[in-house]
């Protein structure tokens, strides 16, 4: 499985770093997962919204479609800088998204990475979560607000702000692998996992039969 994460100017770094690291220990630990940091363009240095610079491993979609694209937020209460709401306004990632949902790949968002999607017009009235402080945002969106950790719609599975990116990850792992594997992989990295998780409940049925 092929998860590309989608970063940007401004970007919030544990936004992406934080689910990036989850999905390498799961790829590193056997699970079929290739995770990789991907840029709109050949700009592969990125400047965080912390001031961290780190590198891209390429452009989006140059290994074929991937099966999940995560986008993550940061900025979008910056209306003069990069981040989120430039990149909004800028257009090109949100065309992006809607191009690579509709070509078939399962997207999901952590923090303001959301407000990609609503304004990649893919979430409509569908159920979804964001930062706190862009609640109101997402809700005037036309989303349908949910108060959970974790909110799986489908093809549209969004997170929280910040550090809900590693609780993305562990869930994409449990969702997409086994809910053991994702298990070791908090225990390994220390970190107690927090909720709750939302499932449509038709897609919450489906997974129980896997189970």
């Amino acid at each position: 499985m092929l998860i590309e994460i989608l970063v940007f100017q401004g970007v919030d770094e544990l936004d992406a770093i934080g689910p990036l690291e989850v999905l390498r220990n799961a790829g590193t630990g056997g699970v079929k997962i290739d995770a990789r940091l991907v840029v709109l363009d050949d700009r592969f240095e990125v400047t965080g919204s912390h001031g961290l610079r780190f590198q891209a491993d390429r452009v989006l979609g140059s290994k074929g479609r991937p099966d999940v694209l995560l986008v993550p937020g940061g900025g979008w209460a910056n209306r003069t800088g990069p981040g989120a709401w430039a990149e909004a306004q800028r257009s090109a990632i949100p065309q992006a998204i809607a191009r690579s949902h509709k070509e078939g790949a399962i997207l999901a968002s952590v923090c303001t990475g959301t407000m990609l999607l609503a304004s990649a017009g893919v979430i409509g009235c569908r159920h979804a979560t964001t930062h706190r402080s862009t609640i109101g945002d997402l809700r005037k969106a036309g989303a349908q607000v949910i108060d959970a950790r974790v909110v799986d719609d489908g093809d549209i599975i969004t997170a929280g702000g910040v550090t809900s990116g590693i609780d993305l990850g562990l869930y994409l792992v449990e969702r997409f692998a086994n809910a053991d594997v994702a298990g070791k992989i908090a225990n390994a990295m220390e970190y107690e996992r927090r909720g709750p998780v939302w499932k449509r409940p038709e897609h919450a049925a489906s997974a129980q039969g896997k189970q």
